[in-house]
């Protein structure tokens, strides 16, 4: 692991999310740049002295010096998001696989870059998108693909936040203060980290890549120096249209990610505060409420799920899915899905195309110039 060490919120839930099933077990790291935090958080994790590195050129140097049936496997990257290309880039280069969190980089260039080496080195390259990694978005995704909604016309998905309402960004608070420095999070503050988890999951879902967007951009909290509320009119390939709104300074809110798509014939709804249930709406039937566990889900959402219905699964459940697809592909035995270059190329992509929208007079912007990764 490169960063998450003492006081960061993320990587500990790496490490929960990548020892759930028993596939990953923490073997090296390089925390943090402060020697002494960097130590202690190795020690507290328990691993040998000698694993614990200063930076990730020396784990990368003594690993790839070690017998191949004792150094690492795989490099995961819970670090602010302007050490995501050049880590992603050297781990990719040396032969190892890499987990990455989101966004993929600062820029489409550097998404690009890093999709570059991943080929190059024929390395693994996975991205810390988690929600869906849900049972019950695995179940929406696979109806909506087999149809059961019709040709699908609506797309809305929300991400409310309020805890930056206020300035914590200049009080101390370590979380709120690189997620809004232009040079380490990069063009999009609340758009980099919660509106490309609702960017990711509207594709991911539906199954339509966004052509173009029309958006607003909006800074809240006076003295901010990146955005913290974004609007966004989106058209689906097909005719789809859809809105996305995600925003950090909706006081009082937690964590509203929440998911719509209707078609001709019906709709469905889910959202992450109650992940175990899936709501389908019909022309000419009764409402449906699909719960995680019980009947009616198809073998794919089933192999998601540990423990029998009623009793709940969350966020650390979703997450360790992705790691537990990214051990399966590592060892070639499986084919589960997880989110890797291509929805870290589509999001980066959103991003530009929200920011530049926002900053001119045009009506709506292209997200595609003519690639399809």
């Amino acid at each position: 692991m490169v960063g998450g060490g003492e006081g960061a919120f993320i990587g500990a839930v790496h490490r929960m999310a990548a020892a759930l099933d028993g596939d990953w077990q923490l073997a090296a790291g390089a925390f943090s740049t402060d020697a002494g935090r960097n130590q202690r958080t190795g020690e507290l994790l328990g691993l040998d002295a000698r694993r614990i590195y200063p930076s990730l050129d020396a784990m990368i140097a003594q690993e790839r010096a070690m017998p191949a049936d004792q150094r690492i496997d795989a490099v995961a990257i819970v670090t602010p998001n302007y050490l995501h290309a050049p880590m992603a880039i050297a781990a990719l280069n040396a032969g190892f696989d890499v987990f990455c969190e989101k966004p993929m980089a600062m820029s489409v260039a550097e998404a690009k870059a890093i999709a570059d080496a991943a080929e190059v080195s024929g390395r693994r390259f996975a991205l810390a998108f988690t929600y869906s990694g849900y049972p019950l978005i695995e179940e929406a995704r696979v109806r909506i693909a087999r149809g059961d909604l019709g040709k699908i016309r609506l797309v809305q998905v929300e991400y409310l936040q309020g805890w930056l309402s206020l300035p914590i960004d200049t009080d101390g608070n370590k979380q709120a203060e690189w997620r809004t420095d232009p040079a380490r999070a990069g063009i999009g503050g609340c758009l980099g980290d919660i509106g490309t988890h609702a960017f990711q999951l509207a594709e991911h879902v539906s199954g339509l890549r966004v052509q173009s967007v029309s958006a607003d951009v909006a800074t809240h909290v006076s003295g901010r120096r990146l955005d913290d509320d974004v609007s966004a009119l989106l058209r689906f390939d097909g005719g789809a249209r859809g809105t996305l709104k995600a925003t950090q300074v909706a006081a009082g809110e937690e964590n509203g990610l929440r998911l719509r798509i209707h078609g001709e014939r019906g709709g469905l709804e889910w959202a992450q505060m109650e992940p175990n249930t899936l709501t389908l709406r019909w022309l000419d039937r009764p409402t449906e409420v699909v719960r995680a566990g019980g009947p009616g889900l198809h073998d794919g959402a089933t192999a998601l799920l540990r423990t029998p219905a009623g009793h709940p699964e969350g966020y650390i459940e979703a997450f360790a899915n992705l790691y537990r697809a990214f051990a399966a592909a590592i060892r070639g035995n499986g084919d589960r899905w997880f989110p890797g270059v291509t929805d870290g190329l589509r999001t980066m992509r959103f991003i530009e195309a929200v920011i530049e929208n926002a900053g001119s007079d045009k009506k709506w912007t292209p997200i595609d110039s003519g690639e399809t990764a």
